[in-house]
Parts: structure tokens; sequence; C-alpha cells
């Protein structure tokens, strides 16, 4: 059985040296700068191989490329890093089977000519969004777009959170204090988009979406309570807006279309969320992911934790065969 790692970071070279120019602040990717798993691609090969029948796909990393400059420049940086991700997927196909493509949010309608450019001449088996687009919610109208482009290659999109220390965790607070941000805000930032995709009706005008959701569908699958018995009665709560309309316009109830994402196995190692995960979306919505190189190990504790994990899992053998790479194969239209 070969083992498909479906979300995993690395920098592929030009890129890297590119965002190191346009970023001269190397405060928000000094940590980027320590870990060589991230972007020495023959450090990241003897990674890979010293785990056996074992591959990756890749993507890229923080920051979100919208960020990094405006919507002028950000499609020839996105560029620069797809056509690295192609050229390693061309040179390795062992080690890294497709790429996921990276989008200039900021410009929709580049966003959509980079999506047909990957899939159609790159071989990208799906494309990254983060979570917010510089602050914008993914439901926004400019993106609607994008997501609907995406139906129609009827390949996944991964969602990666992004947030950091400016979204403060109190209205009298300047910043987040002591990495809140990242340890609970990810994980809310992670439910807060889900659920602007959920209300929005994404999933009602574009039924057969796929969306990877990074770390386990994250706050999610914990509060299912709050998300189903809770959110059946959305609108009792609020004054301002016609909530109890929307509530009665969703086909479903609002639970039921969290479980149409998809969720990977990125939980660093935690046995009871993986349990959690699995029983909420089912072994067939799970994908084995690892989440490398962010560990003290740069990857190779994440990707040996996980496993553990997995193997501690009382899953049927096709399950198991499903989660470990036949699902992400499927959805990425791969063949090993």
């Amino acid at each position: 059985m070969i083992r498909t790692d479906a979300f995993t970071h690395l920098f592929p070279p030009a890129y890297f040296e590119r965002i190191q120019e346009l970023i001269p602040n190397k405060g928000p990717i000094k940590r980027w700068l320590t870990i060589p798993t991230l972007y020495d691609v023959e450090a990241r090969l003897r990674m890979i191989d010293s785990f056996g029948d074992y591959q990756q796909i890749l993507s890229n990393s923080q920051p979100p490329i919208e960020q990094i400059c405006g919507p002028e420049d950000s499609p020839a940086l996105a560029r620069l890093a797809n056509d690295g991700f192609a050229e390693l997927c061309r040179k390795y196909p062992d080690h890294f089977p497709t790429f996921v493509a990276s989008l200039p949010m900021n410009n929709t309608r580049a966003s959509i000519e980079e999506i047909d450019r990957c899939v159609e001449e790159l071989g990208a088996g799906g494309v990254q969004f983060f979570t917010n687009v510089d602050g914008a919610p993914l439901d926004h109208d400019d993106y609607f777009p994008i997501f609907e482009r995406m139906a129609h290659h009827d390949l996944p999109i991964w969602l990666h959170p992004t947030r950091g220390a400016k979204f403060s965790d109190y209205a009298k607070e300047e910043k987040s204090k002591y990495e809140v941000w990242w340890t609970f805000g990810w994980p809310y930032e992670t439910s807060a988009a889900m659920s602007h995709i959920v209300f929005s009706k994404i999933f009602e005008k574009l039924p057969d979406l796929k969306i990877i959701t990074h770390h386990m569908g994250a706050m999610v699958p914990f509060f299912e309570g709050r998300v189903g018995p809770g959110w059946d009665q959305l609108g009792s709560r609020t004054s301002d807006e016609d909530y109890d309309g929307l509530l009665a316009s969703l086909q479903k109830r609002p639970v039921d279309y969290f479980k149409m994402f998809y969720a990977d196995t990125a939980l660093f190692g935690s046995l009871s969320a993986t349990k959690c995960g699995f029983d909420f979306f089912g072994a067939d919505k799970i994908i084995f992911a690892s989440d490398c190189p962010f560990d003290p190990e740069g990857g190779y504790q994440f990707i040996r934790d996980t496993m553990n994990v997995l193997d501690q899992m009382d899953l049927t053998p096709q399950d198991r065969e499903n989660v470990m790479g036949g699902n992400i194969r499927r959805m990425m239209k791969v063949k090993v």
C-alpha cells in the first residue's frame, strides 16, 4: 500500500528566493528559514525515502500570496510557485505524484486563468484557498467564480487557515498574546470559513464541490452538538437579521452541510481528536495528511505520529486503503 500524504508544504526553490526579496521584514517567515525540509528539495526527498512506500502531494505554505503583493503582481508570483511545483512533480513523480496549485486570490480573473492553466497544462490535482483573503470572507461575491471553476474541473480545494497576532482575542487588546492566534485561532478560523460556505449556500449552488478542511475539520467534530441541535435553532438568538428565514430556506440541517466537507488527519498525533473526526465525517471523507514539515524534527515527527495514530484506528482493510491514499488519489484523478 502506497501512503499518499495529502497536505504537506514546500517552497519551490525559485519561489522561495523571490518571496524573501518581496518580504523585507523576515519576522513573519523567520521560522521557515530554520526548517531545511521546507525549501531544500534533497532534504525532503531523503525524508520521503525514509518512510518506504510513501509519497507527498505538495502545496504552498504561509504567507498567502495575496498578503505578499497586490493584485497586479500576485498572478506572476502564483505562476512562479506553480511552475516550480510542476517541475518537481515531473522530475520526481514517485515522490510527488501531483501538486496543489496556489492562486492570486486578490485577483479573481487571474485566479480562474491560473486554475485552468495549472489543471490543463501543468497537471495540478487541486488548488489551495486560505480561510480569508487578506481579511475578506470566502463567501464574498468576488470569490464564488473561483469555487465555481473548481466545481467545473471536479477537483478538490484545500482549505488552509491563516490568522496572525493582529487578530486580537479581546476587544481591548491590541494583539493576540501567547500565540493564541495560532493554537486556538487557526481552528476557529477554519470553522468560521466552513460556516460562511455553508450558510451562503455554496454547497447548494455547487453540490458536487469538494473541499478538504485542514486539521480534521477544526472545531466542528468536537462541537457537533452546537453545530447540530444548536444551529437547528439559528435565528433564535438574533434580532437584527432574518436568520429564521435563512434556516427555513436551507434544504438540509446545517450539520448535514458540514458533513459534506472532507477532512485531513493533520492533528499532530492526537488519537482522541482523530477518533472524533472519524466519528463525524466517516472514513470515506478522511484524507491522510501530516502537515509536514512543521514539527520539532522538520516533518519526521508529524509523519511518524500520524501514521502511528492511524494504525491504532479500528478500520476495515478497505477503509484503511482509502484513508491512506485511495480517497485523495480518486479525488485528484491520480494513478499510482
